[in-house]
């Protein structure tokens, strides 16, 4: 018996995602020489990002 195609594909997660996490915004702020430890601990208004590709 056969998947009806609604069930979609099994890859479905691997697609590429425009919105960051947070924990993925900080790795890519440390590459960047933009975080600081001591000053950046709320949750909001991390700066912009550039995408991972």
């Amino acid at each position: 018996m056969s998947r009806h195609p609604s069930f979609g594909k099994s890859n479905k997660g691997a697609a590429k995602r425009n919105v960051l996490k947070r924990f993925e915004r900080v790795e890519v702020l440390k590459k960047l020489g933009r975080w600081d430890v001591a000053g950046n601990t709320r949750v909001t208004g991390l700066p912009k990002t550039p995408a991972i590709e």
